[in-house]
């Protein structure tokens, strides 16, 4: 904050199109409690439900006991996707979907929706596990794993700008190629280099590529979303240009967090097990709860500080082989995704021929309305 205020003040112009003229907020807000336009609520309840669901099921199926609360979730996203999916197809007909699926069906919007999830989930991904790894591994302090994200950011600063020149030269689906190109390039390098002994320059190894790609990629697909749509319906695009950040934060981080936590039991216990005189010290509740997480094991590691560095360096051990099941989930996600860009997304010729065909289709079915 301390050094965005003024930067704000040196570079954001004042004064641009402002006018002294008279704002009727009454009237606004009037006009919003009063419209008459119907607002699909039912559809907005079913899309909660879904993605409510999927995302629980996701957390819970990692977690021992937890089959039927599993098994619950499950039924009730796939249920409330099927209802919502159901419910826009009427909806659509009707002339008020909440999310117009003939539109979201269109090749680059539904391509470039797909990819920004990925792309924004792996970025998300790569903060929540590589913080836990900086602190818990390499016992960096908050401040200090926090610090340590920063060539993600600036990764992101540089090439940004950059994105835009490369979607009018070389159009979107190069551009998202080479967004999932670095990220796939940073999942490799946290895979290879974070281990128990990895400098700081490994650390960001990891993280700016990921920042380039996210970088790379943010600008095309919210630049297909939103020319992929007519004008009335712009609010879609930019809330699915928002539900990308979140949903695919909220997917790839369960994902990857579930992955985490199941590879993380299952190492746990096999270095019990593979060590006689443990598995006959060690409980069976005090193995369920080494086995929870790694907050769990530093737990019972303080409260049997005779055996307190073995304990740590088993949690931690434990962690190292969670995390790269982790980024190997995340690697077969980046490679998935550039792959449906790779073989649906349309080159940019085709892609303007594609934008420009919406374009027209889109004032045909306004025609009648303006006449």
């Amino acid at each position: 904050i301390v050094l965005a205020i003024p930067l704000v003040l040196k570079v954001v112009p004042a004064h641009v199109n402002e006018t002294t003229d008279p704002v009727d907020n009454l009237g606004g807000i009037l006009s919003a409690l009063l419209s008459t336009d119907p607002v699909d609520n039912l559809g907005g309840i079913f899309s909660i439900l879904m993605v409510g669901g999927i995302v629980l099921a996701i957390n819970f199926v990692s977690m021992p006991g937890y089959g039927s609360t599993t098994a619950a979730m499950t039924a009730i996203g796939v249920a409330a996707g099927l209802a919502f999916f159901l419910q826009q197809r009427r909806q659509g007909r009707i002339g008020n979907p909440l999310y117009d699926l003939k539109i979201a069906s269109r090749r680059t919007f539904w391509v470039a929706g797909t990819a920004g999830i990925i792309v924004f989930g792996t970025l998300m991904a790569a903060m929540f596990i590589g913080q836990q790894y900086l602190q818990n591994v390499l016992e960096y302090s908050t401040l200090g794993a926090g610090a340590a994200i920063l060539p993600a950011a600036l990764g992101m600063i540089l090439a940004a700008p950059r994105s835009a020149k490369l979607v009018l030269s070389h159009g979107s689906r190069f551009t998202l190629l080479c967004g999932f190109f670095f990220c796939l390039l940073g999942f490799i390098f946290m895979l290879l280099l974070w281990d128990e002994n990895a400098a700081y320059w490994q650390v960001l190894l990891g993280y700016l590529p990921v920042g380039i790609g996210v970088g790379l990629a943010g600008t095309p697909s919210s630049n297909s979303l939103t020319n992929s749509v007519p004008v009335d319906r712009a609010g879609m695009a930019s809330g699915t240009a928002d539900l990308q950040r979140d949903l695919g934060g909220a997917l790839m981080q369960s994902i990857l967090g579930s992955v985490l936590t199941s590879a993380y039991a299952s190492s746990f216990a096999s270095q019990i097990a593979g060590n006689p005189q443990a598995s006959q010290q060690v409980s069976e509740s005090t193995q369920t709860q080494l086995e929870r997480s790694f907050g769990s094991a530093v737990t019972v590691a303080e409260q049997h500080p005779q055996y307190a560095p073995q304990i740590v360096h088993a949690a931690q051990t434990a962690f190292l082989n969670g995390s790269d099941s982790a980024y190997v989930v995340g690697i077969a996600a980046i490679i998935l995704g550039a792959l449906v860009v790779f073989f649906a997304f349309p080159r940019k010729d085709h892609e303007v021929e594609l934008l420009a065909q919406f374009h027209a289709e889109d004032a045909a079915a306004t025609a009648p309305a303006t006449n």
